[in-house]
């Protein structure tokens, strides 16, 4: 019986709607005047004493400044020590550790990776420049630029003369 009982019970807070649902009812008809006067007069003490603490944490609030300008804290060292901090405590995690070492192990392995490729490129364009198709071609490109060479000097000659 009591586990059927308690199944009813919710253990969890009010949800969204469930506040809702508390809200829109209206259970002022259940009270007594007497009793509607009592909450009257807990709810204006309760917005007086919110209203007070507020006061008072906006006054410790500015206290607080004060005491960091005369310690010479700003926001902006403070953040520089919290970042400082947290990078320390960062690093001294076994995580960072780990992965700090498997990214230095990879990246030499790509270093290593790299170099052999640029080898091997530098080796493929040192074979293909001494093959037979590369030096004809080569030497058509030469060619072509002495040719290109004489016209332009042969037709500003011819201009010149003409002047």
């Amino acid at each position: 019986m009591e586990a059927q009982a308690q199944g009813l019970l919710e253990t969890e807070p009010l949800q969204g709607r469930d506040e809702d649902a508390v809200a829109s009812a209206d259970f002022s008809s259940m009270l007594s005047e007497e009793e509607k006067q009592e909450l009257k007069a807990e709810l204006v003490q309760l917005e007086d004493e919110i209203t007070t603490l507020r006061q008072v944490l906006s006054a410790k609030e500015r206290h607080l400044v004060e005491i960091k300008q005369k310690l010479g804290m700003n926001l902006m060292n403070e953040l520089k020590q919290n970042f400082s901090k947290s990078w320390h405590d960062m690093q001294t995690t076994t995580a960072y550790k780990k992965t700090h070492e498997t990214l230095s192990h990879a990246g030499q392995k790509a270093t290593a990776a790299f170099s052999n490729v640029g080898t091997a490129i530098s080796k493929k364009f040192g074979d293909m420049r001494n093959s037979p198709t590369f030096k004809s071609f080569e030497e058509r490109v030469e060619t072509t630029v002495t040719s290109l060479k004489v016209f332009f000097r042969r037709r500003s000659y011819e201009e010149a003369k003409e002047e």
